[in-house]
């Protein structure tokens, strides 16, 4: 599909130097971006509804949980003088 979109002058410079370094023509560049950038929000979303998920587990479930290693160590040193 063809379209049409304003850039500015400094950016179309660097997506034509960048698509030439690149050997690829330019609207192949601008669609390798647009793709890249709609993965990374993409992505971004998913972090946001782990991160919302995840703030729903309140404090006081996990408090009564204990650190094993924590626990050894110190069962392992009770008796120790420092």
């Amino acid at each position: 599909m063809k379209t049409a979109i304003s850039l500015p002058d400094a950016l179309y410079s660097e997506a034509e130097k960048t698509a030439q370094s690149m050997g690829i023509p330019r609207s192949q560049l601008f669609a390798r971006a647009l793709e890249e950038f709609i993965e990374h929000h993409r992505r971004e979303n998913i972090t946001d509804k782990l991160n919302n998920v995840y703030s729903l587990v309140s404090k006081r479930e996990t408090e009564d949980l204990t650190n094993p290693g924590l626990e050894s160590i110190r069962n392992l040193t009770k008796n120790d003088t420092w």
